[in-house]
């Protein structure tokens, strides 16, 4: 008899009703006599204010700006579950300052903002920014998101990631270099289709066709094929056309794209990929259906119809593309190095070390495990 799968739904809830949330402050030096007041606060407090005001520099030194992160949304777009605002955002932020915590041993600030206005998101994490060593935003919906990142990052001189693109296109680009590696196939003769043009979508591109500028990427959306004959796309679509990350020369729905496809990435959603779609494809194809949590075909329906490696967002199937197998090594070693701004060369370098953790890579592994050991000392090492 199979055993019974357990309801995370449920068990979840519970967890979290009991412990009121995943997070607490603890101190690192205890308040126990007049000595620890003293120095704690008042009057020895007064000595450190002074000396950092002075010495800006030096605020990581003496204060917990050295080591920490907030972990910022607006909640409008929860992986998942959509624009369920600051409030449902939430318990994520809290998850994600966990990871940074358990993983990495970094301090971060769950933070919820109660606008989406693109100019009041600017201006709020602008005026908190002087509290943090760096900025993760997380579930920021595109492509508002692009705008708030850009911006952030021309303003502030700490380092600020939208993890939903640059976390997801760096772990996926891993798993396709061991994929390629795998099934003998050369980035440069390949053809690629990625299923959703949203945050996640075209930073993977993008960051593809770094690694690769002569490999061939189509992009499709809700209305399919993202083409020069479209009237509809909108700016930011257009600019992958004429920046050449996509090509864009026909246009078609995704049965027609993936035909003779080796790679097909989806990050769009549940259940919108068929075996017919699969069986359109190269032999021995590569299917991520990163889909979170029903993807956009099971994996062993997409191996029926014929992908030899079949990756998804899911813990429970091999090849779990997951952006915590980075982000907590991105910030580890842009707090460590005093990096002011997380460059391509980085995210290229990272993704280059997240494929070499895999020595021999197979069908049911092309990334690492969450819980391999070097993981972020490895990632880590790539941001300097």
């Amino acid at each position: 008899m199979a055993t019974p799968k357990k309801n995370y739904s449920k068990l979840a809830l519970a967890l979290h009703k009991k412990l009121k949330g995943k997070l607490e402050i603890k101190l690192k030096h205890p308040l126990k006599n007049k000595d620890d007041w003293s120095m704690m606060y008042t009057p020895g407090v007064a000595a450190v204010a002074s000396h950092v005001a002075q010495k800006p520099q030096e605020a990581g030194l003496y204060t917990s700006k050295g080591n920490s992160v907030a972990v910022i949304s607006d909640g409008s777009a929860v992986l998942g579950l959509g624009n369920i605002g600051p409030i449902g955002a939430l318990p994520v932020m809290e998850g994600k300052a966990a990871i940074l915590k358990s993983m990495a041993n970094i301090d971060s600030w769950p933070i919820v903002l109660g606008t989406q206005d693109v100019d009041e998101i600017v201006a709020a994490i602008k005026a908190i920014a002087p509290t943090f060593g760096a900025i993760n935003l997380e579930d920021f919906s595109a492509p508002r998101c692009f705008e708030i990142e850009d911006r952030l990052k021309k303003e502030l001189s700490i380092p600020v990631m939208h993890d939903d693109q640059h976390g997801t296109a760096i772990v996926v680009l891993a798993g396709l270099i061991n994929a390629y590696k795998l099934t003998k196939r050369s980035f440069k003769d390949s053809k690629i289709v990625i299923q959703g043009a949203g945050a996640a979508g075209v930073a993977i591109a993008k960051l593809i066709k770094l690694h690769a500028p002569d490999v061939c990427i189509t992009m499709l959306d809700s209305k399919g094929i993202i083409w020069t004959g479209r009237k509809d796309i909108v700016l930011y679509k257009k600019q992958l056309i004429k920046e050449g990350v996509i090509l864009a020369e026909e246009g078609g729905d995704l049965l027609k794209a993936l035909a003779a496809a080796d790679v097909l990435v989806g990050v769009s959603g549940p259940g919108s990929i068929s075996r017919h779609h699969i069986e359109q494809m190269s032999k021995d194809a590569i299917v991520f259906a990163l889909a979170n949590p029903v993807p956009e075909i099971y994996p062993e329906d997409a191996k029926r119809a014929g992908a030899l490696v079949v990756a998804s967002g899911r813990s429970d199937f091999p090849n779990q593309v997951n952006n915590s197998l980075v982000f907590p090594g991105i910030f580890r070693g842009a707090l460590d190095n005093k990096i002011n701004n997380i460059t391509d060369e980085m995210k290229l370098n990272a993704a280059k070390k997240l494929a070499a953790l895999v020595k021999t890579p197979t069908a049911n592994e092309i990334i690492p495990h969450i819980s391999n050991p070097k993981l972020v000392k490895t990632i880590a090492s790539a941001v300097k």
